[in-house]
């Protein structure tokens, strides 16, 4: 695959982009585009390996060697079917992912690795510029209604593969536009809204139905869009936001990340103004958790014009790379700064909050901490310690709680009768069946918070799960099964 000894000639390349001081001006994506001699050269890069442990990275299976090779030899159309052969929206993934096939790249080993995320993006751009990805509705039709309730990845993913199989299938999404938190959770400097739009447009045109503003178990019953369709996959994700339980935590400025996000988005699509309840413009932030999800408050928070913008982290500082209980080509937990830390933010680790302070007037003022560490007993969980005198309190006017989610909620699939196991998620019986077989679950809502990539996997397993279960077989694909390598 690709050039022999081409990853001896050319060195990794990284995406280009507007200079952070520039780009924070407003909420347009800030990449540059290489250009496609220096995306054809990093895909000579790509070795022929024999074992191609990017595979095991990625849980799509996506067919990285080859579509590699096909960019390295100029062939961008026949790269586009590798890559849409096991990956619905790459377009999504490419921006989005945080690429653990590049971290098991073999490349990697004693270079750095294949900028795989990178091709992926151009391949799928180029489709769209050359005008190859057009609508492909199915030739036959099966007469079996499916109804995927939520329009994030895992749903858009599950119903595009079972229109495909020739099946009727309904989307049901309770915001007013299509998308989940790819439309208003993820800001627009990661991925412009345009970008879900253009790809809607051939999912409708394929012959999906989409049907926003209704949510199901209020909206219509749970009962009667049951009898209505054959299936149900239930593609709701996880919701319940996890909460800081401390003093202070119902103080006006204490917000959760993700009601500020969604609401920053859809004021960037021209919806509403912006509330002053979430808005950073001239307050001290601070962001509780080290995840995308706040490196996403920390872009956002930079952007509205915040006076300071930290970032709190439970965890200790890791380490710049590898360490020796975390060999390849498993996950890396390595020190990562986002885009948006180098925009501009502080960071601190091994740090709790301990309590939220305000000003008499239920207004948030400051916040009080204390550093922790972590100690390791062996055959024991690492037990938090916190460190006497290094209390420390902070000014502050807003805190963002990026602290991720405990589960699905639970109101809907307690309407259709469905359990959930000792995580909270919903359970399957089967391969994403749930108890009942009419009804099938992907995503976050069956796995827990987890990749976008993960989300599109498991929209396309649930969708030949249920083919299968309608007609006896399925001619759909299954992705390469990877083992589980990388769990992240």
């Amino acid at each position: 695959m690709g050039k022999i000894k081409g990853f001896m000639e050319f060195d990794r390349i990284k995406e280009p982009a507007i200079a952070p001081r520039k780009r924070v001006k407003d909420f347009k994506e800030f990449t540059i585009a290489p250009k496609n001699k220096e995306i054809q050269e990093q895909g000579a890069r790509c070795m022929d390996c024999g074992v191609p442990f990017c595979h095991s990275g990625c849980p799509l299976g996506n067919l990285i060697p080859d579509f590699n090779d096909a960019v390295y030899r100029n062939d961008w159309k026949g790269a586009l079917s590798i890559l849409h052969s096991t990956n619905n929206f790459p377009e999504f993934t490419g921006r989005l992912c945080p690429a653990p096939c590049e971290e098991a790249c073999v490349l990697g080993i004693v270079n750095p690795p294949v900028s795989i995320e990178l091709i992926e993006k151009y391949i799928v751009e180029r489709g769209f510029s050359e005008g190859w990805i057009i609508p492909q509705p199915p030739v036959h039709k099966t007469g079996k209604t499916i109804a995927v309730i939520g329009s994030g990845p895992a749903g858009l993913a599950a119903a595009q593969q079972l229109n495909r199989a020739g099946h009727k299938v309904t989307v049901f999404e309770k915001d007013n536009k299509i998308g989940g938190l790819l439309r208003y959770g993820i800001p627009d400097f990661k991925m412009e809204k345009n970008v879900i739009d253009r790809r809607l447009e051939i999912l409708e045109a394929e012959g999906i139905i989409f049907k926003c503003g209704i949510e199901v178990g209020k909206t219509i019953s749970a009962e009667d869009i049951e009898k209505e369709f054959d299936a149900l996959v239930l593609c709701t994700g996880a919701s319940i936001k996890r909460e800081l339980p401390i003093p202070g935590a119902d103080l006006n400025g204490v917000t959760q990340a993700m009601d500020f996000l969604p609401h920053n988005n859809k004021a960037v699509d021209g919806q509403h103004k912006r509330d002053p309840k979430y808005l950073a413009k001239d307050r001290n932030v601070i962001v509780i958790g080290g995840g995308d999800t706040g490196s996403d408050c920390i872009g956002t928070s930079n952007r509205q014009g915040a006076k300071s913008v930290t970032n709190f982290e439970i965890m200790p500082k890791p380490s710049n790379g590898r360490t020796e209980d975390n060999p390849w080509p498993y996950w890396p937990f390595k020190l990562k700064t986002s885009s948006s830390h180098e925009e501009g933010s502080h960071r601190e680790w091994s740090i709790l909050t301990k309590e939220f302070v305000g000003d008499g007037k239920g207004n948030l003022i400051g916040l009080k901490t204390i550093e922790v560490e972590w100690k390791k007993i062996p055959g024991e969980r690492p037990q938090l310690v916190e460190i006497k005198g290094s209390e420390k309190e902070w000014p502050c006017e807003l805190v963002l709680l990026a602290l991720g989610f405990t589960g699905p909620e639970k109101s809907l699939p307690e309407q259709f009768g469905l359990t959930f196991d000792p995580r909270g998620n919903i359970k399957g019986e089967r391969q994403y069946q749930t108890k009942k077989n009419n009804i099938f679950a992907a995503g976050d809502a069956r796995r827990g918070q987890s990749l976008i990539v993960w989300a599109i996997s498991e929209g396309r397993e649930a969708a030949y799960q249920v083919d299968k279960y309608l007609m006896g077989s399925s001619d759909l694909s299954q992705k390469n099964m990877t083992g589980d390598l990388m769990e992240v």
